[in-house]
Protein backbone atom coordinates (compact mmCIF):
# COMPACT_ATOMS: atom_id res chain seq x y z
CA UNK A 1 0.00 0.00 0.00
CA UNK A 2 1.26 3.46 -0.65
CA UNK A 3 2.43 5.92 2.12
CA UNK A 4 1.93 9.59 1.22
CA UNK A 5 2.81 12.80 3.21
CA UNK A 6 0.13 15.26 4.39
CA UNK A 7 1.79 18.79 4.91
CA UNK A 8 -0.68 21.20 6.14
CA UNK A 9 -0.02 25.29 5.72
CA UNK A 10 -2.18 27.59 8.39
CA UNK A 11 -1.59 31.12 7.19
CA UNK A 12 2.27 31.07 8.11
CA UNK A 13 2.50 28.53 10.40
CA UNK A 14 3.30 24.78 8.17
CA UNK A 15 3.12 21.24 10.24
CA UNK A 16 5.09 18.50 7.96
CA UNK A 17 3.99 15.04 8.15
CA UNK A 18 7.18 13.08 9.17
CA UNK A 19 5.33 9.88 9.53
CA UNK A 20 3.00 9.60 6.82
CA UNK A 21 0.06 7.15 6.41
CA UNK A 22 -1.23 4.78 3.72
CA UNK A 23 -3.84 4.71 1.71
CA UNK A 24 -5.42 2.12 -1.03
CA UNK A 25 -4.62 4.73 -3.97
CA UNK A 26 -4.00 8.40 -4.93
CA UNK A 27 -7.55 8.69 -5.09
CA UNK A 28 -8.13 7.82 -1.64
CA UNK A 29 -4.97 9.84 -0.76
CA UNK A 30 -6.96 12.82 -2.15
CA UNK A 31 -10.52 11.92 -0.39
CA UNK A 32 -8.44 12.35 2.98
CA UNK A 33 -7.00 15.22 2.36
CA UNK A 34 -10.28 16.69 1.24
CA UNK A 35 -11.79 15.61 4.38
CA UNK A 36 -9.03 17.28 6.56
CA UNK A 37 -9.32 20.25 5.01
CA UNK A 38 -12.27 20.68 5.58
CA UNK A 39 -12.08 20.00 9.27
CA UNK A 40 -9.52 22.37 9.53
CA UNK A 41 -11.58 25.27 7.71
CA UNK A 42 -14.49 24.26 10.24
CA UNK A 43 -12.23 24.71 13.11
CA UNK A 44 -10.62 28.35 12.05
CA UNK A 45 -14.71 28.83 11.54
CA UNK A 46 -15.31 27.85 14.64
CA UNK A 47 -12.34 30.61 15.89
CA UNK A 48 -13.27 33.28 13.64
CA UNK A 49 -13.86 36.16 16.55
CA UNK A 50 -9.39 36.15 16.19
CA UNK A 51 -8.96 34.87 12.89
CA UNK A 52 -6.84 36.65 10.44
CA UNK A 53 -6.81 36.20 6.45
CA UNK A 54 -5.21 33.29 5.56
CA UNK A 55 -5.54 30.29 3.73
CA UNK A 56 -5.52 26.47 4.60
CA UNK A 57 -3.51 24.63 2.51
CA UNK A 58 -2.92 20.57 2.61
CA UNK A 59 0.27 19.02 0.28
CA UNK A 60 0.08 15.74 -0.03
CA UNK A 61 3.39 14.22 -1.30
CA UNK A 62 4.35 10.46 -2.38
CA UNK A 63 6.86 8.12 -0.86
CA UNK A 64 9.67 10.09 -2.29
CA UNK A 65 8.24 12.94 -0.97
CA UNK A 66 7.25 14.31 -4.14
CA UNK A 67 4.39 16.72 -4.68
CA UNK A 68 1.22 14.99 -6.06
CA UNK A 69 -1.50 17.38 -5.50
CA UNK A 70 -2.25 20.46 -3.47
CA UNK A 71 -5.85 20.90 -1.85
CA UNK A 72 -6.28 24.58 -0.98
CA UNK A 73 -9.26 26.56 0.59
CA UNK A 74 -9.77 30.51 0.57
CA UNK A 75 -12.63 32.29 2.35
CA UNK A 76 -13.76 35.04 1.28
CA UNK A 77 -16.53 37.67 2.59
CA UNK A 78 -17.54 40.63 0.23
CA UNK A 79 -19.71 43.42 2.14
CA UNK A 80 -22.25 45.58 -0.07
CA UNK A 81 -20.75 49.07 0.36
CA UNK A 82 -17.12 48.51 1.61
CA UNK A 83 -13.80 49.11 -0.76
CA UNK A 84 -11.68 46.14 -0.02
CA UNK A 85 -13.26 42.62 0.79
CA UNK A 86 -12.63 41.09 3.96
CA UNK A 87 -10.90 37.62 3.53
CA UNK A 88 -10.34 34.79 6.08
Amino acid sequence: MPRFYFDFTMGASTNRDEIGSEADSLHMAEIEALRTVGELTRDRLILWQGATSEDIRVEVKDEQRQPVFTVTVSIQVERAGLRQPYVM
